[in-house]
């Protein structure tokens, strides 16, 4: 069955029940990335559980997607209520197929200026978030046919990032984490693949907070961006689709960049062009 699916500032676009009948949970649901993953994924077929602390947008999202979404208010960091979550989604849906990680935050310091006590909040959140949805999450995924964990890492897990020296340090973590726990369920024959996702330059609410400090650069809605634009929430959520559903069910352990080939530039304009 084929259905109608429209992201800001995109085109008009088919979807053919890629995860039709699948149980998924996205944190950072309420804006940005998990917001679009929710959407596209709903509209993909999926029944999704919105996770994320800010109660009002969370609830606005789900309402806007319908029937297939629920919302569900909780602190990534606290694991109690993951637990929670976990008994709730067993009781409601009986399993669970695919879990999002992409809630997080941003604090803009060099190592110099972060405290311990901001460093410890944004691991908490990023890192700690993640590897709590996945201890919770996992009971439930272990006994799908397909279960797939999708974690939002970022390239500052490859490059580093001067003025966000937590942000980075949390990413590195979540790029390691990602691979142990592809070796972990593939090792015990866990029907669960593991992969990570590494935007940069995205149009979200975070990234905002970034661009205050160099400009914001103007964004393209549609075609190849050239270097130095935006890339669309529904760039990394078409990338967080085909790791959720069968398509990739070869692929665990790995590292899908969505950067618009930032990683690979100091690289591309090392050699001066000779034609």
């Amino acid at each position: 069955m084929k259905t109608k699916a429209n992201f800001s500032g995109m085109k008009e676009f088919d979807v053919t029940g890629r995860v039709e009948g699948k149980i998924a949970v996205v944190t950072g649901a309420a804006s940005g990335m998990g917001a679009a993953a929710a959407q596209m994924l709903a509209a993909e077929g999926a029944t999704v559980v919105l996770v994320d602390r800010n109660e009002a947008l969370g609830v606005k999202i789900t309402e806007a997607i319908g029937d297939r979404a629920s919302f569900v208010k909780l602190d990534v960091a606290d694991e109690e209520q993951w637990n929670g979550l976990a008994e709730e989604i067993k009781a409601r849906h009986g399993g669970l197929d695919i879990l999002v990680n992409s809630a997080g935050i941003v604090h803009i310091a060099g190592v110099e200026d972060t405290s311990l006590e901001d460093f410890n909040r944004v691991i908490a959140i990023n890192a700690g978030g993640i590897f709590l949805g996945c201890k919770s999450m996992l009971p439930l995924l272990k006994k799908s046919r397909h279960g797939s964990i999708v974690n939002i890492a970022s390239t500052a897990s490859h490059q580093g990032f001067g003025l966000g020296f937590a942000y980075g340090a949390s990413k590195g973590a979540v790029r390691t984490m990602t691979k142990s726990i592809a070796a972990y369920c593939q090792d015990r024959g866990y029907p669960v693949r593991c992969n990570s996702i590494h935007p940069n330059e995205i149009e979200t609410p975070m990234m905002e907070d970034v661009m205050q400090r160099s400009g914001r650069p103007e964004t393209v809605a549609e075609g190849i961006l050239p270097p130095g634009k935006l890339g669309a929430t529904s760039d990394v959520a078409y990338a967080i689709l085909y790791l959720a559903s069968e398509e990739s069910r070869f692929v665990t352990g790995g590292e899908l960049t969505v950067d618009n080939g930032s990683l690979m530039r100091p690289w591309a304009t090392s050699i001066p062009d000779q034609a």
